[in-house]
């Protein structure tokens, strides 16, 4: 039916290649006009186009010749030219979709164009990539090219100080990965001054990668984190009380929902153990964290494929590309719970500080593009997370690469005995082999069966991380036998040794199926580059995970029907539909729950982007004393509507209540007289609180003068706010952990999650007004003078025999504002008596 219809309807995506090739052609004729021009001349151009775009056109008017141009220039630089399905990718990513290219066809080359062309505007463009080697790599590489061009090439680095970062955002093409890009992100909105900011407004960035980025990574939050008070001991405890729990027997592991289940008599067991009576009473809050926690570390986590243990520290390893992920921790206590199950020094729980899913940090660009081998099967989760629709383009040459069936085994023993006796035939003809494992140990046991039959090989996991590029490049050489861990080494291309496409090509062999079609095309892809031979299969067994728990039923009975053995493999094509179907199967339910994971933190991103919102416009000085004064005019009408409802009659209002709020917050002590508010009606009242208000901060500004004045609104803006949008991420974390409880009441969790949430901001924003409008009016400031005279009045009264030891000593300031707790004894005391404050508040202290 589909067939049927893409005939009659024809295909979008054959359309648009058509629509492309009319623009290559006009590219290609262009060509022959700039062979003979100088290198300044051509170079020239790019500020020809500056000038262009600055009197009115457009980066589509200018396509075409910026195109030919970019070519032009790699020819002479690079040694490479664009072909012509390469001018095709960069008009996709140009137009912000995702340009699939098969491995070989030269995508980082095909990123110049539209970098090129978007960095004429001078807003930057951002380079995204998967890890340091490739940012370093290409800015290297592809910057000799838009040096040439006259344009500035950035690098971000890991351990990069704060001018160097600075510049390289500043210029007009940066590379980074997208950690670096994503925690640079939190950190500009966590600085006490706007030129401490480093990143400009996000304006277009290619994400190289992108499946793996955009996908695979999206459940990943970014989290700058501090650390946290509590003790570690519980967890220690709790690895030791649930170590001899069995599976079965005291809890039960739900593998498809990667979940954990205990039963009752495992609680009573860890009760006894802990000595506690109810694990679950309220005091004992943190022992059932902690406990929820130590079993998801002893039933799910495991060593060597989740997380490996390094230099007495546990490193998390990435599900997909088997990459370590340094400086990464699990959530809500599992990292700890790991830490303390594997014996290691269990660090501190953290407070969040600032968090952000990539998801939410990329939809920030005005314009996103991607480039992979492998995106088709996830177009819909692009479509509709990223508005990235998918252009397939085509290869330069016709693929060669033979993708033969599945052959699917009863036992993994049987599978890897299999594998082994195909590489050592294989070997033996001198072809070269790639291996594919989906975990370190997998890895390590298929390297320990080679060696037993005698075949040299390099194995590339996350404990190699290191060798990633340098191990996969030679992986096509004659006699090259390479294992890698769920396409490690991605981004660097294999090349075929001499002598090697007489012998087929590189060989890829593939150890089991991935829960998606994506990773599995990834380690295909890796043969048959730029047509090159090659061929491809995977080993599988019936105790394989995906089959185990997807497909295993339907094989095994067939298997049993034919009467084969265990070393006999079956081999279909419609086996393989099978597995490809429960691929899709577990593919659907991972993008529901990358989905979920998007719509909590959407409810977060929308708060986000208020409070960052609101600290870029303190961070530049926008109307601070306005917002204040804004502030304490919604304080009074709170207040008017609790103490002086306008449903209440004039004696029914509670003015010793008003009177008491006022002078805590706006008014100084004795300004008002509760007979004198009586005689007011509730607009006089109103209208009298908001002068005496306007009048004290006036007298304020008068006693620091207008530019201190502006500081220390900016600094008590600034710290009131981050301390309470801590508090808050940390109330929202606890929210999320618990509110798909609400279920069991046939609540939805994401609806309650919406409103509670919503509520707990808006409680917030209060508690932010109430808290700066209180420090605006009582908060002191020390300055260095101030700071000697106090010194030297105390060494005074401690010559004159006086106890000074609970005399309060400011804190050195050189003229900057602090908070009310450095108050010297000296200062006007912050309620607004007038007195000195060791004469007034300070008096007993």
């Amino acid at each position: 039916m589909w067939g049927f219809l893409k005939r009659f309807l024809g295909d979008n995506n054959e359309k648009e290649i058509k629509r492309y090739k009319g623009v290559v052609d006009k590219i290609n004729s262009l060509e022959a006009g700039l062979t003979d021009l100088s290198d300044a001349s051509l170079a020239g151009y790019t500020q020809k186009f500056k000038d262009r775009l600055e009197a009115g056109e457009t980066l589509d008017d200018i396509l075409p010749e910026a195109f030919a141009v970019c070519r032009e220039a790699s020819r002479r630089v690079l040694g490479m030219r664009h072909f012509d399905v390469q001018l095709i990718g960069g008009m996709c990513l140009h137009e912000g979709r995702i340009a699939e290219m098969k491995t070989g066809e030269g995508k980082t080359l095909v990123a110049t164009l539209p970098v090129y062309l978007n960095a004429l505007t001078g807003k930057g463009v951002h380079m995204v990539t998967v890890n340091d080697y490739l940012a370093k790599r290409d800015s290297e590489w592809m910057g000799h090219l838009y040096k040439f061009l006259g344009l500035t090439v950035g690098l971000i680095e890991h351990d990069m100080d704060f001018p160097e970062r600075k510049y390289a955002y500043g210029c007009d093409v940066t590379f980074g990965t997208n950690n670096e890009y994503g925690f640079d992100y939190l950190r500009d909105n966590m600085v006490i001054s706007a030129d401490q900011m480093v990143q400009r407004e996000l304006n277009y960035a290619i994400v190289d990668e992108v499946d793996s980025i955009l996908i695979d990574e999206a459940r990943t939050p970014l989290i700058i984190s501090g650390p946290g008070a509590k003790s570690t001991d519980v967890y220690v405890k709790m690895a030791a009380a649930v170590a001899p729990l069995r599976e079965g027997e005291d809890y039960k592991v739900d593998e498809k929902q990667k979940t954990v289940a205990p039963s009752d008599e495992s609680v009573h067991k860890v009760e006894r153990a802990l000595g506690v009576k109810n694990l679950y009473a309220p005091e004992n809050i943190e022992y059932s964290h902690c406990f929820n926690a130590a079993l998801r570390a002893k039933a799910l986590m495991k060593r060597d494929r989740d997380y490996v243990v390094r230099d007495g520290e546990i490193v998390i390893v990435d599900e997909f590309t088997g990459r370590l992920m340094f400086g990464r921790r699990y959530s809500e206590g599992l990292h700890q719970a790991i830490e303390a199950k594997e014996g290691v020094k269990v660090q501190r729980e953290s407070q969040t500080l600032a968090t952000i899913t990539f998801q939410n940090y990329f939809r920030m660009y005005s314009k996103l593009s991607g480039m992979t081998g492998t995106a088709k099967t996830e177009e819909n989760e692009f479509l509709k997370i990223y508005n990235l629709p998918v252009i397939v383009v085509p290869t330069n040459r016709p693929v060669q690469r033979i993708d033969e069936p599945d052959l699917i085994y009863k036992t993994k023993k049987a599978k890897y005995k299999a594998v082994a006796k195909a590489v050592d035939e294989m070997h033996a003809t001198g072809r070269p082999i790639l291996i594919g494992t989906t975990s370190i140990t997998q890895s390590e046991e298929l390297s320990a069966l080679l060696s037993k039959h005698g075949v040299p090989h390099n194995v590339l996991n996350a404990k190699f991380h290191e060798k990633e590029a340098e191990i996969i490049k030679d992986a096509g050489q004659k006699g090259a036998v390479t294992i890698a861990t769920n396409m490690a080494g991605r981004g660097t291309d294999i090349l075929l040794g001499e002598g090697v496409k007489e012998l087929g090509g590189l060989c890829i062999i593939g150890t089991e199926r991935h829960e998606s079609r994506r990773i599995d095309n990834q380690l295909r892809g890796r043969a048959g580059r730029q047509g090159d031979p090659g061929s491809s299969r995977f080993y599988l067994s019936l105790e394989d995970d995906l089959l185990r728990l997807f497909a295993a039923d339907n094989i095994a009975s067939v298997m049993d029907k034919l009467g084969m053995e265990e070393d006999e493999p079956i081999e279909h094509s419609l086996i393989t539909r099978s597995i490809e179907h429960a691929q899709k199967k577990v593919e659907a339910r991972n993008f529901d729950m990358r989905k979920n994971v998007l719509e909590y933190d959407d409810v977060m991103n929308q708060q986000r982007e208020v409070i960052y919102a609101q600290r870029r416009q303190v961070l530049n000085g926008e109307g601070l004393r306005d917002n204040i004064m804004n502030m304490v005019k919604e304080i009074i009408k709170s207040e008017m509507n609790q103490y002086a409802n306008e449903k209440l009659y004039p004696e029914e209002w509670t003015l010793d209540g008003l009177i008491e709020d006022a002078e805590e917050i706006y008014a100084p002590k004795g300004s008002l007289v509760k007979e004198e508010l009586e005689q007011m009606s509730r607009d006089e009242l109103q209208e009298t609180l908001e002068k005496l208000a306007e009048d004290n901060y006036a007298k304020r500004e008068e006693m620091f003068s207008e530019t201190m004045m502006r500081e220390l609104e900016k600094v008590v803006m600034l710290r009131v706010v981050d301390n309470k949008w801590m508090e808050h991420l940390d109330h929202m974390d606890m929210l999320r952990q618990g509110i798909n409880l609400r279920a069991y009441g046939q609540r939805n969790p994401l609806v309650e999650y919406k409103i509670e949430g919503y509520n707990m901001f808006e409680e917030m924003v209060q508690q932010i007004q109430t808290d700066i409008a209180k420090l605006m009016y009582h908060v002191s400031v020390v300055t260095e003078e101030q700071r000697q005279l106090e010194d030297h009045l105390q060494n005074a009264q401690a010559s004159h025999g006086e106890d000074t030891s609970q005399a309060e000593s400011p804190q050195k300031s050189a003229k900057k504002p602090v908070r009310s707790e450095h108050i010297g004894r000296n200062d006007l005391c912050p309620c607004g008596s007038g007195k000195k404050y060791k004469n007034c508040c300070g008096k007993n202290k």
